[in-house]
């Protein structure tokens, strides 16, 4: 027995649930941090036409990661599983072929992107005005995007690996580097937008290299072994990733509709304010997407070697920690709403308007969106697939996108906000429903089977 599956097995829940928290809150965060850096950079030393072209492309990250953790995510839960049951090899075989999956399909991504930019570019929600910055961003991303999925995906299997730290060190390395290089490529360079993608990318690519440290590891049990495709185990690692594929992917459409819809309804004003918003909220979010990642591998873990107690203990703490959170972000955003406005250098006095109105309607959504995505990502570990992907849709797709035309037709643009937090309090609604009703139904089965025993 690893000291790994020792350490996932025998630890107490409380101490294990910890050493996997902070690593993974602070990685996930700082991967956020440097999309957002992105931002403040451009928004100070270019303007708020070229924040708002290098939002509009910020959902090439979403499509990208969503690659990422659809293999990453579904690889590393099987990964931990098969750990849990003690198959080493079958586990190490699991990593070989989730990376060259990972590769393969990117790199077909990246090629057709890079053939279509401008296409894609208007379908991001460009207009003419904004259509350069959004190039000369989408442009540098795609061309490094396959170091920045095997970052994320790197980071994932190294976490899974019983390395939470390590993780957290290649991410910290990539965001302290970014912001290094943003202020040189930005500021003293003048290279405009081109340098902010620039920064990202070649920061992207150091933070690599720090994971790559893991093999060098004695303790490590992440290997390559020899490539052989399973079909059963590549279509397996695709279908328990697929809630965090959907999760990521319908991020893209949630920035892309509230463009449209903002463009539309309100005009520069709506697209530059919900930019603000959006960075904000790609910080923010990763903080519950990082307490998913901490309580995945514990739970599959544990779910492998069928210790059950022990997966309601972290998922409980899953939730009540996202819920503190939750509510802390959402004081955040009252109170403190014009400071987080004045990073990013803004003046217009009707852009400061419209942005603090909005964030103090978007931020309600907090409440509901920890306690959401963590059980997702629960059952995700535990492969109940069709559940997680249940929530995930009804939460990003099937409640908000109609929201977000209803609101502002019926009520006005100011209500626009309300989209996010009215379709995450929807969802909550409906597991908590779900979750009695299965409770109910298994008391009462279990009634019957005393009743009939007596």
């Amino acid at each position: 027995m690893s000291e790994t599956t020792l350490k996932l097995q025998e630890t107490p829940i409380n101490k294990l649930f910890k050493s996997y928290l902070f690593p993974s809150l602070l990685g996930m965060v700082l991967m956020a941090v440097n999309v957002l850096v992105d931002g403040i950079f451009v928004s100070n030393g270019v303007g708020s036409l070229a924040l708002a072209g290098v939002n509009i492309a910020v959902p090439i990250f979403s499509i990208l990661l969503s690659v990422s953790l659809w293999i990453g995510m579904g690889g590393a839960t099987l990964y931990s599983i098969e750990m849990g049951k003690g198959n080493f090899d079958k586990a190490r075989s699991i990593f070989t072929q989730s990376v060259m999956m990972t590769i393969i399909i990117v790199g077909v991504l990246i090629v057709l992107s890079l053939w279509k930019q401008e296409q894609i570019a208007y379908l991001f929600g460009a207009s003419t005005k904004v259509l350069p910055y959004v190039e000369d961003y989408l442009h540098v991303i795609l061309l490094f995007g396959i170091f920045y999925v095997l970052e994320n995906i790197l980071s994932i299997f190294v976490r899974n690996d019983g390395n939470p730290k390590l993780a957290m060190i290649g991410l910290i390395t990539t965001s302290i580097l970014n912001i290094i290089l943003n202020y040189i490529f930005v500021f003293r360079m003048g290279l405009g937008v081109k340098g902010a993608a620039y920064a990202t990318a070649l920061s992207t690519v150091v933070g690599l290299l720090v994971l790559i440290i893991h093999f060098f590891n004695k303790k490590s049990n992440l290997k390559f072994t020899k490539l052989h495709f399973e079909m059963k185990t590549c279509s397996e690692i695709l279908k328990i990733g697929s809630p965090s594929f959907i999760t990521e992917g319908s991020a893209a459409i949630v920035v892309v509709g509230y463009n449209i819809t903002f463009s539309h309804f309100v005009g520069e004003i709506g697209v530059t304010s919900y930019a603000i918003v959006n960075y904000l909220h790609a910080v923010f979010i990763m903080i519950f997407i990082g307490i998913g990642a901490a309580i995945q591998p514990i739970v599959s873990f544990n779910y492998g070697a069928k210790l059950k107690e022990r997966l309601q203990q972290v998922l409980k703490l899953g939730i009540k920690t996202g819920m503190i959170f939750g509510g802390s972000i959402l004081l955040i955003g009252w109170f403190l709403s014009k400071p987080l406005i004045a990073l990013f250098g803004v003046t217009d006095p009707e852009v400061i308007e419209f942005t603090k109105n909005g964030i103090d309607l978007f931020f309600i959504g907090y409440l509901f969106l920890s306690f959401n995505l963590i059980h997702a990502e629960y059952y995700q570990a535990i492969k109940q697939i069709r559940l997680s992907m249940l929530i995930i849709v009804m939460r990003s797709l099937v409640l908000f996108l109609p929201l977000l035309y209803i609101l502002p037709s019926m009520l006005n643009s100011n209500y626009i906000w309300l989209a996010f937090p009215i379709a995450e309090g929807i969802t909550t609604i409906g597991i908590i429903i779900y979750k009695w009703s299965s409770n109910t139904l298994e008391s009462i089965v279990v009634d019957e089977n005393h009743s009939t025993v007596n």
